[in-house]
């Protein structure tokens, strides 16, 4: 593990800094809920969110810069979704800086 965590820290860094806008973590969480079939564009995004197209982009662009985030092309709209690849990878990071297992063994002992 300790190679986990000295490896990849600029990776680890990125991750946690998209993460970090409580708006791009409720942008990921919403997102986590949707599918290409039903995925949503910018403009319903910012609808449900409550903020500006302009902010869902910009939000947007950090979470894809991370690779969090995927868009298909419907027509004139792109839809969103989280990229399913990349946040099984993230979540492996985050055990690796977070390793919940040693945190209970600790506990117990």
């Amino acid at each position: 593990m300790g190679e986990a965590l000295e490896g990849s820290t600029e990776e680890q860094a990125a991750l946690f800094a998209a993460l970090a806008d409580p708006t791009r973590l409720r942008l990921v969480k919403l997102l986590m809920r949707q599918h290409f079939p039903d995925a949503l564009c910018v403009n319903a995004l910012a609808s449900v969110l409550g903020i500006t197209q302009s902010a869902v982009s910009q939000h947007l662009r950090v979470l894809k810069n991370a690779g969090m985030v995927k868009g298909k092309r419907r027509g004139y709209r792109v839809h969103y979704s989280v990229d399913p690849e990349t946040i099984r990878h993230y979540r492996s990071v985050i055990l690796a800086v977070l390793p919940v297992d040693e945190l209970q063994n600790k506990e117990k002992t």
